[in-house]
């Protein structure tokens, strides 16, 4: 049976792929990739990756149920392998956090997180989030537009190194250390 269940929130669609607001699909593929994991399957509504991270087994689900609905794919395979919420870890994009910043939280309220408070709906808002952040565009009116839009060219290099950081320190993810997972992440941001 699976210890933990990671789940990267995000839109299907190829229209969504660059989006900010699918920047919880993309640390799920850097994960998937970096770590070697199984071939993709449909399950759960969703997308369904198997693998290890250290010794723990880790299932990588990204909802194909559109983001207001995320809460349907993660509750069906929460109940599928009989986990509670502190088997689940949830990556997602954070409007209060500058630009490619990482923070791990646990439990906590959605901050109008459609996929968040979807989460919360079915489950409860007990559960582990990683917060990747995206910043504001300055104005509520302006949410929207650009958490649906894509990063930007000159976006794309930090992107790649955050999602890579986030890959290579999985391990401590893994093993619950999130303090580490969160400095050592910025370690290499930095260097």
């Amino acid at each position: 049976m699976p210890t933990q269940l990671w789940v990267g929130l995000g839109n299907p669609g190829p229209q969504y792929v660059f989006n900010r607001h699918n920047v919880g699909f993309m640390a799920c593929d850097a994960i998937a990739e970096l770590h070697n994991f199984g071939p993709v399957q449909k399950k759960f509504q969703g997308w369904l990756q198997e693998g290890r991270i250290g010794s723990d087994k880790i299932l990588l689900l990204k909802p194909a149920t559109f983001m207001n609905e995320s809460g349907r794919s993660v509750g069906e395979a929460m109940r599928f392998y009989k986990l509670d919420t502190s088997a689940l870890t949830v990556f997602h994009d954070e409007l209060d956090l500058p630009p490619f910043k990482v923070k791990v939280k646990q439990g906590g309220g959605h901050a109008g997180h459609n996929g968040l408070r979807s989460i919360d709906q079915h489950l409860g808002p007990d559960f582990r989030r990683v917060r990747l952040g995206i910043g504001h565009p300055g104005h509520k009116d302006r949410v929207h537009g650009y958490v649906l839009g894509n990063y930007a060219k000159a976006e794309m290099d930090p992107l790649a190194d955050m999602l890579g950081a986030v890959g290579a320190e999985a391990d401590r993810l893994a093993a619950g250390d999130d303090a580490r997972f969160m400095n050592d992440i910025a370690l290499r941001q930095q260097s």
